[in-house]
């Protein structure tokens, strides 16, 4: 009888990969906790402000930690163009996102932003050079009327808000395709620093002209809030995906969706109608397809 001990390699594994699911799950609750911060804050303040506040809590965590005495590397990047443009497509993207919760419910624009992975692989084809099938292009359209759905452009229910968060998922897919050419050239951390450093000193350049004193220290909770639900949640993110494939984790993204319809509704009063659901649901159909398609085309 042999008396080894089996191999644990596959036990870790799992381990690993569960962990990984819990932080993906973390991650998309604190993301769902900085949208509903937002529109809360909304009421109080210009969007802008809200955006403001967004990036100095946000830069101020992440220097505490990468600043330029402990981490001078941080700061100097081989793509300072590449890093500039990223870093304005995130804001530009956060600041439609912001504007937009003024309006939308929060299930309305998590519904619409989900399109993004289907525009990744759109864009991905003229700017990296990937190639995409019959199949995959169909899931795209498909994913892209399931928009159409949320949207509901010509109908009684339609809110041009929507267009707001639709173009800035346009910002967010360009912004993902250039965060993958960075990774060959910049680390982590620069690619860390400029975003916030880029984003605060964009929407500073603003704050002289919109800037509403916070009423109580409620406000000022908030606005200090909304950087740190952005900065646990990339956090959680990246620890994920150190412990666990991209493959294992999306589909846990969606996840998203039950929180935002939550908070919107104990929170707001809001409660999303069957056109968004559905809408919804035909967005991560279309996905998880294309998420099925790439598996295979791994293997």
């Amino acid at each position: 009888m042999n008396d080894r001990p089996l191999p644990r390699f596959k036990d870790d594994t799992r381990r690993n990969r569960l962990i990984g699911i819990l932080l993906m799950c973390g991650a998309v609750l604190c993301f769902s906790f900085l949208d509903g911060t937002a529109k809360w804050l909304n009421q109080s303040m210009p969007s802008l402000q809200t955006v403001w506040a967004r990036y100095a809590s946000n830069v101020l965590i992440v220097c505490a930690i990468l600043n330029p005495v402990t981490h001078p590397r941080a700061y100097r990047t081989s793509r300072l163009k590449l890093q500039l443009l990223r870093s304005f497509l995130l804001f530009f993207s956060t600041a439609m996102n912001f504007i937009a919760l003024r309006y939308l419910q929060l299930a309305e624009t998590i519904s619409i932003s989900f399109v993004v992975p289907l525009m990744v692989a759109l864009l991905a084809v003229p700017i990296l050079g990937e190639r995409v099938g019959a199949a995959r292009l169909i899931a795209i359209l498909v994913g892209f009327g399931g928009v159409l759905v949320v949207v509901r452009p010509g109908m009684s229910g339609f809110n041009p808000a929507a267009l707001l968060t639709l173009i800035g998922c346009v910002g967010y897919a360009l912004y993902t395709i250039l965060t993958r050419l960075l990774a060959a050239h910049d680390p982590t951390e620069t690619t860390l620093v400029f975003s916030g450093l880029v984003g605060f000193g964009l929407v500073s350049l603003m704050m002289p002209f919109v800037w509403v004193a916070p009423p109580d220290w409620t406000i000022i909770v908030g606005m200090a809030a909304v950087g740190a639900f952005a900065s646990v949640g990339h956090f959680l993110l990246i620890l994920a995906h150190q412990r666990a494939p991209a493959s294992t984790l999306i589909p846990f993204m969606y996840t998203q969706l039950i929180w935002m319809i939550l908070i919107g509704y104990f929170a707001f009063g809001d409660m999303p109608d069957k056109i968004t659901l559905v809408g919804s649901a035909v967005v991560i159909a279309s996905g998880l397809y294309l998420l099925w398609q790439e598996q295979r085309r791994a293997i």
